[in-house]
């Protein structure tokens, strides 16, 4: 199968990279509006050059948008008006939500189209899903130390919409309260599922990279680590002590068996896949949808806007 790239940026070059590693693709093309960075990502990893989307559409099967947020209608749109191949766009799905209704609106029923929210594909997230059994409290944390990679997207469609995924489409489903609050770069959203409370919350003024899930049950507690793809579950202790009048308790704790892997590679594997079988991909841009529109309540909810 052929496959395009449109963009070279960070994903881009991700996306590139892991094509080129993938037996089930063929050729990889590359467009951006920067000819000479495209020339160099093909160089490094065996891809050609084309000079237009309108051309890499009549020569691959699919192409993943890597480009900035906010040219994700624009060039999806384009991909869709120059013959209609398979789509994994990046998260979010379109800088808006009104954006990504127009999209979707105009994707044909038979076109595989997926949307890259690559925590998804996190082996962790499959592990967490199945011990998850009755959930008192959930507390998800993505705190970044200051980068300027995102310039167009704030801290809510940068890093908490991750989670924010995770949450409706993975461990809950249903409505829900909301209360928050924070600024452009420091948030914290407490979400209520019936009498559940979960806690999202991100940050881009942090000291300390985090990535992290922590889920409270009658019996368990449950951790995991999204970056070293980690799970422990700690149990109760069948007995508590008092030694020297001090309280001891000894929890056991269970390391998790976890298959790690690349989460991205997982991600553009199964994307091939689909393509290839013509099957929805496990993301699809209405659950991208569903995500954006929590993001702008989380947003609306800072700014003191009814939501």
């Amino acid at each position: 199968m052929d496959v395009g790239v449109i963009g070279v940026g960070m994903m881009g070059k991700n996306h590139a990279r892991i094509y080129s590693e993938l037996k089930s693709v063929g050729s990889v093309s590359i467009f951006d509006l920067n000819a000479t960075l495209a020339e160099d990502l093909a160089t490094q990893y065996g891809g050609t050059v084309v000079p237009t989307i309108a051309e890499m559409c009549r020569k691959v099967d699919a192409v993943s948008i890597c480009v900035p947020t906010r040219f994700h209608y624009a060039v999806a749109s384009e991909v869709l008006h120059e013959g209609g191949v398979a789509m994994l766009i990046e998260k979010p799905v379109c800088a808006t939500v009104e954006e990504s209704r127009k999209l979707i609106n105009a994707i044909p029923e038979d076109l595989t189209v997926g949307v890259g929210h690559i925590e998804r594909f996190n082996p962790i997230i499959g592990e967490i899903r199945r011990i998850m059994d009755a959930p008192l409290y959930v507390e998800m944390k993505r705190h970044n130390p200051a980068s300027g990679r995102i310039t167009d997207a704030s801290i809510v469609e940068d890093l908490m919409i991750h989670d924010i995924d995770i949450m409706r489409h993975v461990l809950f489903n249903g409505g829900y309260s909301l209360h928050c609050g924070g600024t452009t770069d420091v948030c914290s959203a407490l979400f209520t599922y019936g009498k559940i409370p979960v806690s999202l919350s991100a940050s881009r003024k942090s000291s300390k990279k985090i990535r992290s899930i922590y889920i409270e049950q009658e019996e368990m507690t449950i951790e995991g680590d999204f970056m070293t793809q980690e799970v422990s579950i700690y149990r109760k202790p069948e007995h508590y002590a008092s030694e020297n009048e001090r309280y001891v308790q000894e929890n056991i704790i269970e390391k998790v068996l976890v298959n790690k892997n690349e989460p991205l590679k997982r991600e553009l594997d199964t994307f091939v896949d689909c393509v290839k079988r013509s099957k929805a991909f496990p993301v699809t841009p209405a659950e991208a949808l569903a995500n954006l529109i929590t993001c702008e309540e989380v947003a609306g909810c800072i700014a003191g806007r009814k939501v």
